[in-house]
């Protein structure tokens, strides 16, 4: 998965949710609910096809491949706790997701476009990987160059702030903290996780 360039109102009205946040994206399944194709129709769904199709609202939300998401799922099911819940507190954690949620942008393909170009620090530093997994206490910083700055300070400016309890952002300094990780009630994306864990034990 990693970039998805495709059509993304196609992937909101197949996956019927709001997975992509772009603006084209949210009129195509504000306009047609249902998916893409010449008929229009949801048919049946088989209950293998239900655990694939959260597991595809998985990836597309947090912009991961399948190697990824094995990754993902394997060291889940060997850390202590429940497998799906620690599943999803890691794609939580990713540095995009942060940036997305801490309020920098306005959608997750956009906070992964901006960490790729290094126009973020973490603790100091600048980085392009957007997978980092962020831990309690990481600070995250728009470089100290003006461009950058005031092509952020637009972003915020222009947007509302998502409220997330577990991170603490500074409009002002363009900084936000991580307080404290993620719990189950902080998980962004309404998904059958125990579904996705099932077909993934296949």
């Amino acid at each position: 998965m990693g970039r998805y360039t495709g059509a993304k109102g196609r992937i909101n009205r197949r996956l019927a949710m709001m997975v992509y946040e772009s603006a084209g994206a949210i009129r195509a399944l504000e306009r047609r609910e249902t998916p893409p194709g010449m008929y229009g129709r949801r048919k049946k769904v088989s209950t293998y096809g239900a655990a694939f199709a959260e597991k595809q609202k998985m990836k597309h939300y947090y912009g991961i491949r399948e190697a990824q998401l094995r990754r993902y799922f394997e060291l889940a099911r060997k850390t202590k706790g429940n497998t799906g819940e620690t599943l999803m507190l890691l794609c939580e954690r990713r540095l995009d997701n942060v940036v997305r949620r801490a309020g920098f942008v306005h959608s997750r393909p956009q906070a992964r476009q901006g960490i790729v170009h290094s126009h973020f620090q973490l603790n100091g530093r600048t980085v392009s990987t957007p997978s980092i997994v962020v831990n309690a206490g990481d600070v995250i910083t728009v470089r100290n160059r003006p461009n950058l700055q005031n092509v952020y300070r637009a972003n915020v400016e222009s947007g509302s702030l998502p409220r997330c309890d577990w991170i603490s952002f500074e409009p002002a300094a363009l900084k936000a903290i991580v307080t404290s990780l993620p719990g189950s009630g902080d998980i962004s994306i309404p998904v059958d996780v125990g579904q996705i864990v099932t077909f993934m034990a296949r």
